[in-house]
């Protein structure tokens, strides 16, 4: 009995530790990330937080690669800056968002990219005819919605209508651009080379930004508090990019998309400390059915891989998506 037990959970247990060690570590840089924003907004407009956030990226990745070895030569230019390209507006989107939204508030609408990311698949998959609806997963990324909308309720009126779609927008951007980071995973491209070109291209984005609103970019007083901000910006961002390219590089893109939304819960518990952000109990019980959902995926897909290494060879298998 215990054997049999072990052998059920030993498996589980890895699939979950290699996709959560990864994707829980870049929510909760990400989380830091956020509230570093949040107070940096008082000190550098978003064109210079897109910017200082690249410049700190590239010298990071640069400084690895001569330290431990590796090259930015890549074979895929163009995957790379659409990856780039929709992954900068996608994050200058969000930047601007938390201008406007309590930092919860802006991260869960930006983590929402899980859901839009489950409706691409699923109607791609579909459209295709490549495999059946998986109905199972279908129904947690429903519950994850759910305790999105009970997070928000609490939290959004009339006045922050504006940061709201400005927020959504953003996540709907970053589920295609986290799709395009699995497909230069399963390409080859290492993490710290996908990390890099979207730093470069944040930037270079930056860079234009500050440009085209007339100004010289950090061509203004400075305090000690905002230049730590910063740079903690950059260096979590840089951290988390690099977690998060690995966990969608190595586990189930679906799966690994509603472990993401752990950043809720990290993001709302710093809103609680820092700002007495009131969640209320339907704030609470949001956060509760995100874990569930979370859990729960991971378990239906647990059990739909190990239906689908039993299916014979010559049966058409569902694969990691």
């Amino acid at each position: 009995m215990i054997t049999c037990t072990a052998c059920f959970f030993v498996p589980l247990f890895k699939t979950i530790t290699m996709q959560s060690l990864w994707m829980i570590v870049a929510s909760l840089l990400f989380s830091i990330m956020g509230v570093c924003i949040k107070l940096c907004t008082s000190y550098y407009s978003t064109a210079e937080i897109v910017l200082c956030r690249g410049l700190v990226g590239v010298c990071f990745i640069y400084a690895l690669i001569a330290l431990r070895g590796g090259t930015l030569r890549t074979a895929f230019p163009r995957d790379h800056l659409i990856r780039g390209g929709l992954g900068v507006v996608s994050l200058w989107l969000w930047f601007f968002s938390f201008k406007l939204l309590p930092v919860a508030t802006a991260t869960t609408l930006n983590y929402m990219s899980s859901i839009w990311m489950a409706a691409i698949l699923f109607a791609t998959a579909w459209w295709q005819g490549q495999k059946q609806f998986e109905w199972g997963l279908a129904a947690t990324v429903l519950l994850s919605f759910v305790g999105v909308a009970l997070l928000m309720r609490p939290s959004v009126d009339a006045s922050e209508l504006l940061g709201g779609a400005t927020a959504l927008l953003s996540g709907i951007l970053s589920a295609v651009v986290y799709l395009q980071v699995r497909k230069l995973g399963l390409l080859g491209e290492p993490e710290y080379r996908v990390v890099f070109y979207f730093s470069l291209t944040g930037f270079l984005a930056g860079l234009g930004g500050n440009i085209a609103s007339g100004h010289i970019p950090f061509w203004h007083a400075h305090t000690l508090k905002g230049v730590i901000l910063i740079i903690t910006i950059g260096l979590t961002a840089t951290l988390a990019q690099i977690a998060m390219t690995r966990a969608y590089r190595l586990g189930n893109t679906l799966v690994t998309a509603n472990l993401q939304y752990t950043g809720i819960v990290f993001a709302s518990l710093w809103g609680l400390i820092i700002w007495d952000d009131a969640l209320g109990w339907l704030g609470w019980a949001g956060l509760a059915i995100i874990l569930i959902s979370g859990i729960a995926s991971t378990f239906y897909n647990q059990d739909s891989q190990a239906a689908a290494d039993k299916r014979p060879m010559a049966e058409p298998t569902t694969s990691k998506i």
